[in-house]
Parts: C-alpha cells; structure tokens; sequence
C-alpha cells in the first residue's frame, strides 16, 4: 500500500537540511494540524501508526530532529538541546504559516512542546504529553544516559531486538519478539557496511551529559503557559522518568488535564496502546 505521506525537508537556521512527514489529511479539511516530535534518540517512524490514524480527520506533521533520521547531523554536537530544536520547529511553523496546532510530545517532545508554549501562550489548543513532564526524575535521566550514543550495532534484526530487550526488558516486561522487532524497526536502520545500528548521531550523548541540557531547568514556569488547554498526560505504569507526585501537581496547575497510567509499561508508552489511541481521540474530538 501507498504511503499515506509525503517526505518533506526544511533548512535549519545554521544551514541543516531537516526531515518531516506530512500526512495531509482530508482534502479540504479545516481541521487544526498536529504537531507530533518525538524522544531524544528516536525519529518520525515513532509516530507511524498514530499519524496514520489522526490523518484520517486532520493534517499531521512529524518532525524529525537534527542528528536523527533523515535529517542531517549537526556541524556542533552543542547544538543537540531543546532549546535548539524549538528554533528548528519554529522555522519550519513559520514557513507552513501554522499559528494554532496541536502538539503530540513524547519525553523530548514533550519539553519542547513546554518549551514552545512558554514563548507563544494560547497557540496550542490541546496537548498530548507522553511520560514526561515539568520535574525529570534522576533516575530515569541516569538510566538514558547509561545507553545513549553507545554506538552498538547488529549483523540481523533478531539480534537487534534481542539487543533491545536486554537493555530495555524491564520498561516492557510482557513485549513479544513481534514487538521487540517492530521497535527496532523503529529505532535502527541497515547501515552501509549491512549491519544494523541505531538511527541518529551518536554525539547527542555529549550535550546530554551536560547539566540542564537533558531537562532544562525552571520548566514549571513553561508548563503554567498550557494552563487551561486542554491535555492528556500519558504515564506508563514502571517510568523511572515522571513520577505519581509530578503527575499530581501537573493536574492541580491545569484543570484541563486528563491523566491515564499504562500498566506495565515503563518510559515511554508507544501511543499505540487501545486504551492510550481511545483517549488521544476523545481530547482531540473536543477541537475545532
């Protein structure tokens, strides 16, 4: 079957050419675009189911960052934080003459979309947040840090998933092969040499390293800017990453969130989960 979007790039301010998806949805529709980004060492494909299905009533755009994908890999690895990325999506919002959208985060995505909220109140008019949120919990950031931008590679995609599983079983303890493999099919690619590697820039490690670039600081400032919009905060069950307590204060700052727990899933829920896709639609049947 056809592909249901179009690959598109843009140019980054500092002169990189960046990859998007564009799923456009129903011909002549008025519907508000969504805006989906993803986690820091994941891609557009992450998205592939759910854009697939929101496409069906609106317009969906999904990002892929710098260093990810196929979007070029950045001249200077300082340039891998949210803060730079915001600047590639705003370029790339201003050039479609978007305004009002809807932003889909997951984890890295998420902070973005904080992010962009702070410096344009009231332009999002709804906002799916997936495990993740104004206060990053150290354990979660450690453990991050303990695989990214390792480099490994594999000689075939059964060796690839069981790599994942190995490394990420205990965030998914009931995934099957079938599953692991789609996840790696998500996350790696056939690389020149024909073994199998990670899809993005192993140098997003090094300003990750650095403190306040993996959860920039003051990030409940950003987060009163979504007061009122309506959201839907996605929490798998085992995350080590957005803790029950945080989950709490993010409802008592926003009388507009809905949050749902995935069980037995830990950072971060795929959003392909019926319980998660029933929700996304109910928030998202709610906008103009």
């Amino acid at each position: 079957m056809a592909a249901h979007y179009e690959d598109r790039f843009w140019t980054s301010s500092d002169g990189l050419s960046l990859h998007y998806r564009n799923y456009p949805g129903p011909e002549g529709s008025t519907a508000l675009p969504v805006l989906c980004m993803h986690g820091l060492t994941r891609n557009a494909r992450d998205f592939a189911s759910l854009a697939e299905d929101l496409a069906t009533k609106r317009r969906v755009i999904v990002t892929e960052m710098r260093g990810r994908g196929q979007s070029d890999y950045a001249k200077v690895s300082d340039s891998y934080t949210p803060a730079v990325y915001v600047g590639d999506v705003e370029k790339l919002l201003a050039e479609l003459g978007i305004t009002r959208f809807i932003a889909i985060g997951t984890s890295m995505g998420g902070l973005m979309t904080m992010l962009m909220a702070a410096t344009a109140p009231g332009r999002m008019a709804a906002v799916v947040m997936n495990d993740i949120g104004p206060e990053v919990e150290t354990a979660g950031l450690a453990r991050i840090s303990g695989y990214v931008g390792q480099g490994r590679s594999y000689p075939t995609w059964v060796h690839a998933a069981r790599g994942l599983a190995e490394a990420h079983g205990a965030a998914f303890p009931d995934f099957d092969l079938d599953q692991w493999l789609e996840m790696a099919k998500r996350t790696m690619v056939v690389t020149q040499n024909g073994r199998i590697s990670f899809d993005y820039d192993m140098a997003i490690a090094e300003p990750f390293a650095k403190p306040g670039n993996a959860a920039p600081p003051d990030l409940w400032l950003a987060y009163e800017a979504l007061r009122d919009v309506p959201m839907l905060l996605v929490r798998g069950g085992l995350s080590d990453l957005l803790s029950e307590e945080t989950v709490k204060q993010m409802g008592v700052r926003n009388p507009a969130m809905r949050a749902i727990t995935v069980p037995r899933v830990g950072h971060a829920p795929t959003l392909d989960e019926p319980e998660v896709r029933a929700a996304i639609h109910a928030l998202l049947d709610g906008v103009e």
